[in-house]
């Protein structure tokens, strides 16, 4: 079974970057793409970005375009979030998941929690 583990996050002000890290492990762990979501106050998860793990592509939702960056390192399974001039509407708990079109491939992790506030 993979297991996921979101890091990174913390408390910051606004205008502040962080960089998140998903950190992969388990024998299956295949992906085609990895994606990155963030909580929500209906208590689902919006997609942010997800790359591709056999290629460069990348891929953003449309409120993530600017600001968020995703990157991946394959020889440590480690996924990256980077996200700069952080907004308080940032503020969720940030996860990780592979990912094929809609289809979410492993269970979920932990998360890590983005606070932006002055």
């Amino acid at each position: 079974q993979v297991h996921l583990v979101e890091s990174g996050g913390g408390s910051v002000q606004p205008g502040g970057s962080l960089r998140l890290t998903c950190t992969a492990s388990g024998r299956t762990f295949d992906p085609s793409f990895m994606a990155w979501f963030r909580s929500t106050p209906r208590n689902d998860r919006d997609f942010l970005a997800a790359v591709s793990w056999y290629t460069d592509s990348t891929y953003f939702a449309e409120d993530a375009k600017g600001r968020f960056t995703i990157s991946k390192d394959k020889s440590k399974n480690q996924v990256y979030l980077q996200i700069d001039n952080l907004k308080p509407e940032d503020t969720a708990v940030y996860y990780c998941n592979g990912r094929v079109g809609a289809t979410i491939l492993y269970p979920w992790g932990q998360g890590t929690r983005v606070t932006v506030a002055t």
